[in-house]
């Protein structure tokens, strides 16, 4: 690329809390917003806060923010002159980047080529192979049947896990623990990987349990350059979807961040790599990493690099694709404080972690020293169940770890959510649990952890944050039919009868940390 392409004009394709992050970074730098929204999406704050906004079909995914001519045709109406893809959707698909290519649009993000290559996660594994990062151990094809995957696992032996070739983000994937699970496997992971990729192509690696998942931010511009903004740990999670993240790690010393690091920088460097990436490893007991895949696109957990670095990675992202060269070096860049993302999920952790689509009758949002809230939820929004459950990403800042938890217990604590189940108990369990607070944390954490978790949320109360929300809404009501003459007295409403509500079903047992 050669000069600088002016962006004045940015198409957002995507929705919620990603859509809002890149519209604000839009708005700081000058650039006009555009949203596109499916049928039931009108009337999200995205929508209502873009310079401009185009439906681009019903409510299914696969008819609105999976249609490439859907989205292609808001760009030309609204005079676009780039897209953002945001994450998840079309995000890491090169026939987007293509198309916008051939449209005369910039895509805010890897090159096609880039995409392709690391994409599919097949191709990705033998490249690294080829160029010396260690991979874990698996097939380097697309495995035919279930037949080739039963002659791997012979060899490795069992467990084996199921992955999607065409796509990450935890989709896709079956573990198989013998043969006698293989089959039922094969045909969960091919249908997963249809459904979410369009692709039913799947391949096989062996296992790796009691290992941490730890990944690394790059940012690579066109002239050269390229940076590691250090690393995440990702090691909470449940069915390999994340569900806290942190920066830096407490597994990772200097020494080993830097060969991480370097081991990134060489991925993006083999596959031509250029816009922001993470590259995401498993890392075993002996701290030796090992390359699982890379995920073309901002990452859902960005905030918490952002935290701790100062660096808006989406303002970087559009000034990558305009031309702009890198404005950090490696060699500048002093990563600050600890910092700590909980998702909230419109799920039910007391029952499995079902899906809890519904209105949001009341909603306060925490805040304070160290606290960050990116979502697009406000009060009455409807959560539809046609997409993924992210609702809100809450993060916390701190010194150091230790301020980092504290400061996210409390705003866990003040975050209230009216109206459907969300994972917020999950969260405010998981941070007292005395290994997550030692940081012995592992891809099999969750799992050990849920049963202690799931008893201490039955103590509590399923209905323990809804009574206190009620309780403040009535008491909110009643003040304000107060007349002049009586006027209230001590804290407000919403504090006293919400903090009385809680203490009575238990949410403020837990002692001060």
């Amino acid at each position: 690329m050669s000069g600088v392409r002016p962006i004045r004009r940015v198409l957002i394709a995507n929705r919620g809390e990603i859509a809002l992050r890149v519209l604000r970074a839009c708005r700081e730098m000058g650039i006009s917003p555009v949203a596109v929204y499916s049928e039931i999406d009108r009337d999200t704050l995205p929508v209502r806060l873009a310079d401009a906004a185009y439906c681009i079909g019903p409510a299914q995914s696969s008819a609105s923010y999976l249609d490439i001519e859907a989205i292609l045709r808001a760009a030309r109406q609204a005079g676009a002159d780039a897209l953002h893809p945001g994450y998840g959707f079309l995000a890491e698909n090169p026939g987007l980047a293509r198309a916008c290519e051939s449209a005369g649009l910039v895509f805010i993000g890897p090159p096609p080529e880039a995409m392709r290559m690391v994409g599919d996660k097949v191709e990705a594994r033998r490249l690294m192979q080829k160029s010396g990062v260690p991979v874990i151990p698996g097939l380097l094809e697309r495995a035919a049947d279930a037949a080739a995957i039963a002659a791997f696992a012979r060899t490795t032996g069992y467990p084996v896990i199921l992955k999607a070739a065409a796509g990450g983000g935890g989709k896709g994937m079956r573990v198989a623990r013998s043969e006698t699970d293989l089959d039922a496997a094969v045909r969960g992971a091919r249908s997963e990987a249809r459904s979410a990729f369009g692709d039913d192509g799947i391949y096989a690696e062996k296992l790796m349990e009691n290992v941490r998942h730890v990944e690394i931010q790059i940012l690579a511009d066109h002239h050269g350059h390229a940076v590691h903004l250090g690393e995440r740990e990702c090691s909470v999670q449940r069915r390999h979807q994340k569900l806290v993240e942190e920066a830096p790690s407490v597994a990772l010393r200097p020494a080993d961040r830097d060969r991480m690091g370097a081991l990134a920088l060489e991925v993006a460097r083999v596959c031509g790599y250029r816009n922001a990436g993470t590259v995401e490893f498993l890392l075993d007991g002996k701290g030796r990493p090992y390359f699982m895949e890379v995920n073309a696109r901002i990452q859902v957990e960005h905030p918490v690099t952002e935290m701790v670095t100062g660096c808006d990675l989406v303002r970087a992202q559009i000034e990558i694709a305009r031309g702009e060269p890198l404005r950090i070096r490696q060699d500048r860049l002093q990563p600050h404080g600890w910092a700590i993302e909980c998702r909230v999920l419109a799920e039910d952790p007391e029952n499995g972690f079902r899906p809890s689509p519904g209105r949001i009758a009341a909603l306060r949002l925490p805040a304070g020293p160290g606290i960050r809230v990116d979502t697009a939820l406000q009060p009455g929004d409807e959560i539809p169940l046609h997409y993924d459950a992210l609702i809100a990403k809450l993060i916390a800042w701190g010194r150091d770890r230790s301020e980092a938890l504290a400061r996210m217990r409390r705003a866990l604590d003040e975050f209230l959510v009216a109206g459907i189940r969300t994972t917020l108990p999950f969260h405010r369990e998981l941070l007292l649990d005395p290994d997550f607070v030692a940081g012995r944390l592992d891809i099999g954490f969750v799992d050990r952890v849920m049963p202690r978790l799931e008893t201490a949320m039955r103590e509590v109360g399923p209905d323990a944050e809804l009574a206190a929300i009620a309780a403040a809404i009535h008491a909110t009501e009643e003040a304000q039919r107060r007349t002049p003459a009586e006027p209230a007295r001590g804290p407000g409403a919403w504090v006293t009868a919400g903090r009385q509500a809680q203490m009575e079903s238990g949410l403020l047992r837990r002692p001060p940390v």
